[in-house]
């Protein structure tokens, strides 16, 4: 298991933590050490990742909740399965707001997670809204580069 992914898996554990224990944000820092110390001694390099990935989700909660609730329309966000849930939280995160992440190392990485800690169908469900999210995303794109140039008039 490479570094990253293995923050990936603290960072989500966090979020599990986190939305399990309702949400108690002063408890974060706390949560983040434990499961560090448990899982994730060797990863140095990586634990400001994990830090402010946590933290920037933590923090954008409402527009990734929204963004997840806008994809997955015959699933209530709060009935989700807690673990898929968090996954497309990372998901959503890395395809939106952090843009040093590659669309598709993040959408692999959260199936990957989905797949090792999720139900049977975790995998397909969070590849599913992903990929739906990814498509929108390619699809904005490329009208934009399509789109002409207004001409400003002097």
């Amino acid at each position: 298991m490479s570094n990253r992914h293995l923050a990936r898996s603290i960072v989500m554990q966090t979020l599990y933590q986190w939305d399990f224990r309702d949400k108690p944000s002063a408890a974060l820092p706390a949560i983040i050490d434990e499961l560090r110390n448990q899982f994730g001694k060797d990863l140095d390099e990586n634990a400001s990742y994990i830090t402010k990935t946590a933290e920037a989700i933590i923090t954008n909660i409402d527009a990734v909740d929204a963004r997840i609730t806008d994809y997955a329309s015959n699933w209530p966000i709060d009935q989700m399965a807690l673990i898929d849930r968090n996954i497309l939280r990372i998901g959503v995160y890395e395809l939106y707001i952090n843009k040093n992440i590659p669309s598709k190392v993040a959408i692999n990485e959260a199936i990957e997670l989905a797949k090792n800690y999720g139900g049977p169908s975790s995998g397909k469900f969070v590849n599913g809204i992903l990929g739906a999210m990814y498509n929108d995303i390619k699809e904005e794109e490329s009208q934009k580069e399509a789109s002409p140039v207004e001409e400003k008039s002097t």
